[in-house]
């Protein structure tokens, strides 16, 4: 099991093609955007991640790790592609169903084939269901779910730390698979089947969900009794049994503000607080839009002028360069969309397509409103007072 093919070298994908290569694997990796395997077989990297620069090009020159359009054959496949849904929250695995596809032709007898992206409950059968349709005798391979469950910006430490949850189709699938883990994963590698393995990832992101809509709904309660939310969670969190999470402007990232709606879908209405949580998490967003815009009218009314809005952060979280399902990079959208001006500041990318990102010393000099949406490490030596802190930087 030394040959390893990875689709998808995104945010999961790329460190885990790194690490393998780091740990003796000759590891092939496939994306469908020609920049990013151009990137990577440039011994660079195409997102911020702390170490996975030094794996990616340590892994390059030691001809351990190559990045192609294209899949070849392998021992392992592992499938680590976006998961996202349609609109009114239906779960859409069409990246999963097509890399299942692309593989197809490559796969022989003895194969591992495992699913990282998480996914709704079924859809490992399913890849199993579509290389059978394409040709592959699957009574010959091992068909395995293993979620990740690593945070952005520890990816690299927590891909070998954490335990893991391995989930087969069958019972030697989950077996031969789990052995696969066991050579690089330091952690405890859990074995279970296949739905239970789906459902334990969207059952951890939904707890969070839960926890946080606890923390924005308590958030927006202090606002309307004029209570310091941050002194009051601090005060509350000295009970020996009670740890209230920060609130936000919401949600964001590709997990917790996704992964509950595949357990919503399919839940239906049993599912009643995990789809209360989601409405609560986007109804901060909402709030926060809303919070901003009578500051912005009350400078106006004011001032006579137009006032200039630093919107500080657009990441869904401190410290990475990840805008997928970013409350903050909404709500900048949302405010430019109705016509304020905004100053978009995120130090950890350069270039945005529908903003000019603006150094935050300069954004805070000219600005007339400043919103803290993200609290990056940038922003928490800042001398400055706002009453629009809605990720506690400030609070100190």
């Amino acid at each position: 099991m030394n040959k390893i093919c990875i689709i998808g070298l995104g945010y999961i994908g790329l460190p885990t093609a790194a690490l393998l290569a780091s740990k003796g694997y000759d590891v092939h990796g496939v994306d469908v955007i020609q920049k990013v395997v151009d990137t990577i077989n440039d011994y660079k990297i195409h997102i911020v991640e702390p170490d996975l620069d030094k794996f990616v090009k340590l892994a390059a020159e030691n001809k351990k790790l190559k990045a192609d359009t294209k899949p070849k054959e392998a021992d392992v496949f592992i499938i680590a592609v976006p998961t996202p849904f349609h609109d009114g929250f239906v779960p859409n695995i069409d990246y999963v169903i097509s890399a299942a596809k692309s593989i197809a032709p490559y796969v022989k007898a003895g194969n591992i084939i495992i699913l990282e992206s998480t996914s709704p409950v079924g859809t490992t059968h399913k890849v199993e269901e579509i290389l059978k349709e394409n040709g592959v005798d699957i009574s010959q391979i091992y068909v395995a779910h293993c979620p990740e469950r690593v945070l952005p910006g520890k990816i690299m430490t927590e891909l070998v730390k954490n335990d893991r949850i391995v989930g087969g189709t069958t019972d030697a699938a989950t077996k031969i698979t789990a052995k696969f883990y066991r050579k690089f994963v330091e952690g405890e590698v859990l074995e279970t089947d296949a739905k239970t393995a789906e459902m334990a990832k969207l059952t951890e992101n939904s707890f969070r969900d839960v926890n946080i809509a606890f923390a924005n709904e308590l958030s927006m309660l202090c606002d309307k009794f004029g209570i310091n939310v941050w002194e009051l969670i601090n005060l509350a969190n000295r009970h020996p049994r009670v740890n209230i999470l920060n609130p936000g402007a919401g949600v964001g990232g590709h997990c917790i503000a996704v992964d509950p709606w595949f357990i919503v879908n399919a839940g239906g209405d049993t599912a009643k607080l995990i789809k209360a949580a989601r409405e609560v998490n986007n109804y901060k967003t909402q709030w926060v839009i809303e919070k901003i815009k009578n500051a912005v009218l009350k400078f106006e009314n004011k001032n006579s002028k137009k006032a200039k809005v630093a919107c500080m952060g657009l990441a869904f979280k401190p410290d990475i360069d990840d805008l997928r399902e970013s409350p903050a990079l909404n709500i900048a959208k949302r405010l430019k969309a109705d016509g304020l001006d905004i100053l978009a500041v995120e130090p950890n990318i350069k270039t945005h397509n529908d903003f000019e990102i603006v150094d935050y010393k300069k954004a805070i000099d000219i600005a007339d409103v400043i919103v803290m949406l993200v609290g990056h490490k940038e922003f928490k030596e800042l001398n400055i007072e706002t009453d629009l802190d809605f990720c506690g930087v400030l609070n100190k």
